[in-house]
């Protein structure tokens, strides 16, 4: 008998499996690694300041005081680099702007983020930024495919992971417990991304394509330049640039649309002659709403859902993980604004 049974180990699953085993319960993971296309490409970036609008993230100060700890407890732990903390420039386009942050800046709320504001040129070396530009904080990304090759390390020294596809028809759930194969638990957790499944097909988890570049600069960069794409450290003088936004056309290849645009929006960027060396794609899992969707099925209260971690996954997931473990274990309620009961059509017997 084990507590839980967590379908996916992306970002998602590696937090929430992680939250539980910190609370003495006993997990066990199925998973396909090379499954995690959106997880495994993502640049790992975290930004409280995000957008067009440059607006402040939903419920930034918790969830960046929370990553802060989560992240470097974990690597301490097992003895592994991947969180990078590293501020972020975002060049203005215009004086307009620049008087903009100017003003800004003298919120209370807002300089907590702000660690500079430059009204000339700073970075103008490296990068477009004639008007000046912000610097952001706390800013930086997380190496993904290392964090989840760690954790997933980890859970198979625990004997807490199995690398198999998901068999739903294998699944059988009453009132007090879920069977799967030969396994009994108390509950299991979807955290599946855009996989769809038929117990969750009601749910409305948007796909959201996304497709990256991998560069290659003689000049490494003084932070983390960010506006049209982002500009991440990779390995030795890789970059990670990215990402297109497309719910249209989602089709599970890369594309020379995407390639052109993102290469025209770090030209426009940087002032630094670049050389691509790769291109990626995956599929984020969104909701409607732009919040994580936690909870269980309308239909048994044992059969739970964490999911809707969208482009921000590496900011919500140690949160919500923490959130969800306290919530499977007796310890909190879930927020209604994350419940996966706000979505009434899912409620339906349509």
């Amino acid at each position: 008998m084990i507590d839980y049974l967590i379908v996916g180990q992306g970002l998602a699953g590696s937090c929430l499996a992680w939250q539980l085993l910190q609370r003495g319960k006993r997990v066990l993971v199925l998973d396909v690694p090379g499954n995690n296309r959106s997880s495994m490409i993502a640049a790992g970036l975290f930004n409280p300041i995000t957008g067009k609008l440059m607006t402040r993230t939903w419920m930034a100060e918790t969830l960046f005081s929370t990553l802060f700890d989560f992240y470097p407890q974990v690597e301490r732990t097992l003895n592994e680099k991947f969180f990078f903390p590293m501020p972020l420039y975002r060049p203005f386009l215009s004086v307009q702007e620049q008087n903009e942050w100017m003003g800004h800046s003298a919120q209370p709320e807002n300089q907590k983020f702000i660690d500079r504001i430059h009204t000339t040129s700073a970075y103008g070396d490296q990068a477009h930024d004639s008007f000046g530009g912000i610097v952001i904080k706390p800013c930086g990304f997380v190496d993904v495919p290392v964090f989840l090759q760690t954790v997933r390390s980890f859970l198979v020294q625990q004997n807490a992971f199995i690398e198999e596809w998901f068999d739903e028809t294998q699944l059988r759930h009453s009132p007090t417990e879920v069977t799967y194969k030969q396994w009994k638990a108390s509950a299991i957790i979807f955290c599946t991304g855009t996989s769809k499944t038929n117990l969750w097909k009601a749910a409305p988890v948007k796909p959201l394509k996304g497709e990256t570049l991998t560069i290659k600069l003689d000049q490494k960069p003084k932070l983390i330049y960010n506006r049209g794409v982002y500009v991440v450290p990779g390995k030795e003088n890789l970059y990670k640039v990215g990402a297109t936004y497309e719910t249209q056309n989602l089709s599970e290849s890369i594309t020379e649309a995407a390639k052109l645009e993102l290469s025209a929006r770090t030209r426009k960027l940087l002032t630094l002659s670049f050389e691509i060396v790769d291109q990626n794609w995956g599929l984020r899992p969104t909701s409607p709403d732009r919040r994580p969707m936690l909870g269980h099925h309308p239909d048994s209260k044992n059969v739970v859902i964490f999911n809707g971690l969208g482009t921000k996954g590496v900011s919500l997931a140690p949160y919500f993980s923490a959130h969800l473990a306290n919530w499977l274990t007796g310890a909190a309620e879930i927020m209604p604004t994350v419940n996966i009961n706000r979505f009434k059509a899912l409620y339906s017997k349509s």
